[in-house]
């Protein structure tokens, strides 16, 4: 905001121009354009008609409305104009030795700052999607003339850009300048700056405020959200959660449901996103996530809902549109899923969930390199996140890469530690390898040790005992799964086993209650169809085929009824990463 002028000795009339400037500091910006770009005229036919510094200012005040109306083009070219103006301008006043007229030192008080115009031009540049353009111009300014706001915005932008030791550099800066700069903290702490190096940039703060004894917590918090070591993250959360003093937070409540969803334990993370929503029904963050998991569920018309929730509290979010793109998907209409997802990216580039939403949908309608490379990126951007990997691996399967799949997955193992989750994704690939068959039964075993309830070990283990028809173990193992949960995948499989082993009224009762769960569950579906079929129970056939029991419903081919394809294939320019 440009800063009000002092008041006139003598009391004088204003000039035209600083009436520009009191309208631009009142907010006036429609007023500014229109008057701004009358006097920029005239000024261009009699150039004598305003002095340089006049110029100047009303160059960077119409260029300030042009902002504000979002046509960010037009600005950075007028203020282009107006730097270069300046630059005369500071030419013209080293050559005139300063007479000592009064008049002259108000007047460049009031001018409006040249690091301020550069800021505005580096903002336009990112709205325009220019970062490499946004780095130049602030990078262009002295360190010791950078703002919070400039270093923040360069370093996110370094960031970005994968330029990871100039946006520490950047962040450091911010935080010497403002010690509770959380965001920079976490930009921090998310390059894999220690945390107690961090911490110790806020200690003096933290011992000079009441009441601030929790940011040391917090912090050490993030720095194991950052480092993966989701079971510590969430443990020290929930203990800052526990505080009266941050007892229903909703940014904790959101770390703790993301926390919850990268550990696997769904039912927790949707819990979590519902006390979350309960307390602050505008949130937009996360609920991409709360709508995939959802959508997982079968729950599609809660999905539904909440994506018209969602458009209705911003469209300018990537969350409604992955929501939206997440029904899509699970009602098997990959070709609007995709359009959606691009939709999503173009307005959030970094959104992770769009990028794993546009990837399956690739992945679904036989693209699958145009789906790597967006899983790809998605582990670029959180290496932390297991859904990434496990896009890739899948991709790698259906492309019967199985060498660059046993790779990736040794690597995740190896990264993010021996848990059931990596144990889990190790076991899948060696599941598809004849020569791996033991070695996968031992990872799944492992697994089930540490998480005896984790659904995704449960159904490799029993597609496992399915190949080699041990059906009497595979029912305990379901059973014993089901004994706390109830999901409709597991619903499916013991109705499979139970059909192999001819016990086919309780089979049945399982296919119901897995469809009742999810009424979308194809498989569940033609299992109940089948038995309705076989009046006579006794030729059903001993081996059921129990294969591809992974995905609930997820894995299907795209089907040729999909109307809406022709209708999204003409979006093709949604469909480039940015």
């Amino acid at each position: 905001v440009p800063p009000s002028p002092p008041p006139r000795p003598g009391g004088g009339s204003m000039s035209v121009v600083e009436h520009v400037r009191e309208m631009a500091a009142a907010g006036l910006h429609s007023n500014v354009r229109l008057l701004s770009g009358l006097l920029l005229t005239m000024s261009g036919n009699n150039p004598e008609l305003f002095s340089p510094s006049q110029k100047y200012q009303l160059l960077v005040y119409h260029a300030d409305s042009l902002f504000h109306d979002k046509e960010y083009r037009n600005a950075v070219s007028k203020y282009t104009m107006a730097l270069q103006q300046k630059k005369a301008l500071s030419k013209t006043s080293k050559v005139r030795p300063s007479t000592g007229n009064a008049a002259s030192t108000p007047q460049s008080q009031c001018l409006p700052s040249e690091i301020e115009v550069k800021y505005k031009m580096a903002e336009c540049y990112t709205m325009l999607k220019q970062d490499k353009d946004a780095i130049a111009i602030l990078d262009g300014i002295p360190s010791r003339q950078r703002t919070p706001k400039i270093n923040m915005m360069l370093a996110n932008l370094y960031k970005k850009a994968g330029q990871e030791r100039s946006s520490v550099t950047s962040y450091k800066e911010v935080l010497r300048q403002c010690p509770l700069a959380l965001d920079a903290i976490l930009g921090l702490l998310s390059l894999s700056v220690k945390g107690a190096e961090v911490a110790s940039m806020t200690i003096n703060i933290i011992q000079s405020i009441p009441n601030l004894d929790w940011l040391s917590v917090w912090i050490k918090a993030y720095a194991f959200v950052h480092t993966g070591d989701n079971t510590r993250a969430i443990n020290t959360i929930c203990s800052l959660e526990k505080k009266s003093l941050l007892r229903d937070n909703v940014d904790l409540l959101g770390s703790l449901a993301d926390l919850y969803f990268r550990a696997g334990d769904n039912k927790n993370s949707i819990l979590k996103f519902e006390q979350a929503q309960m307390l602050d029904p505008y949130l937009i963050k996360g609920m991409d996530v709360y709508g995939y998991l959802l959508a997982r569920e079968g729950r599609l018309e809660d999905v539904e809902n909440l994506g018209c929730r969602l458009f209705n509290i911003s469209d300018q979010h990537a969350e409604p549109w992955v929501v939206s793109g997440c029904h899509s998907f699970y009602s098997k209409r990959y070709s609007r899923a995709l359009y959606l997802g691009a939709k999503a990216i173009q307005l959030n580039s970094n959104s992770v969930q769009a990028l794993l939403l546009k990837g399956a949908a690739l992945r679904n309608m036989g693209r699958v390199q145009e789906a790597i490379i967006h899983f790809r990126e998605a582990i670029r951007l959180a290496p932390c996140r297991l859904d990434c990997y496990e896009g890739l691996i899948e991709c790698y399967l259906a492309s019967n890469s199985i060498r660059e799949a046993m790779v990736m997955a040794n690597n995740v193992y190896k990264t993010l530690g021996a848990n059931a989750q990596t144990l889990t994704l190790l076991a899948t690939v060696c599941l598809e390898d004849p020569v791996t068959q033991e070695k996968a039964k031992t990872l799944l075993d492992k697994a089930l040790t540490q998480r005896p309830d984790y659904i995704k070990a449960v159904v490799k283990k029993a597609e496992l005992l399915s190949r080699e028809q041990k059906y009497e173990d595979g029912i305990a193992l379901l059973r014993n799964a089901l004994a706390n949960q109830s999901d409709c995948v597991l619903h499916r499989i013991l109705g499979d086993f139970l059909v192999a082993v001819n016990e086919y009224q309780e089979a049945m009762d399982q296919y119901s209650i897995a469809l009742s769960l999810d009424p979308n569950d194809q498989k569940s579906l033609e299992g109940l169809q089948k038995m309705e079929k076989e009046e006579s129970p006794t030729d059903a056939t001993q081996e059921e085929d129990v294969d591809d029991m992974e995905g609930s419903g997820e894995e299907g081919d795209l089907e040729g009824s999909d109307s809406e394809a022709a209708q999204w294939a003409d979006q093709e320019q949604w469909f480039g990463m940015q």
